[in-house]
């Protein structure tokens, strides 16, 4: 009993979302360094776009607009530019982040291998 317990709380937490939506950087400059959040809609994904000559533009956008066709059309100003959709929280920061094992997870899991002591 106390296995299938500690089984399902952890599938439980692996499944919950901390939250209530997503959250985004949101600048445009030339330093690579953000600070402003803004939240997203469910629709959403985070983008960090950035043109040659270094300014990069992190915000939120619509899933259905990260192709490149669309961003052209979006961002016009932007002669040559690389790109990154993602649709985690603040995944468009531009510097590699560790991911944290959410709270609730971990919890989960000292449940599940305490059941099974």
């Amino acid at each position: 009993m106390k296995h299938c317990l500690g089984l399902f709380l952890l599938v439980c937490c692996g499944l919950l979302r901390l939250g209530s939506g997503l959250s985004c950087y949101k600048c445009a400059d030339y330093t690579g360094v953000c600070e402003n959040v803004q939240p997203c809609t469910d629709e959403d994904a985070c983008i960090s776009l950035s043109e040659r000559d270094g300014k990069t533009v992190r915000q939120c956008i619509r899933y259905t607009d990260c192709n490149f066709s669309r961003l052209a059309q979006m961002f016009p100003s932007f002669a040559q530019f690389t790109y990154r959709c993602c649709t985690t929280n603040l995944c468009n920061s531009g510097h590699a982040v560790a991911k944290a094992t959410p709270p609730l997870t971990l919890v989960g899991l000292l449940l599940c291998v305490w059941s099974w002591m």
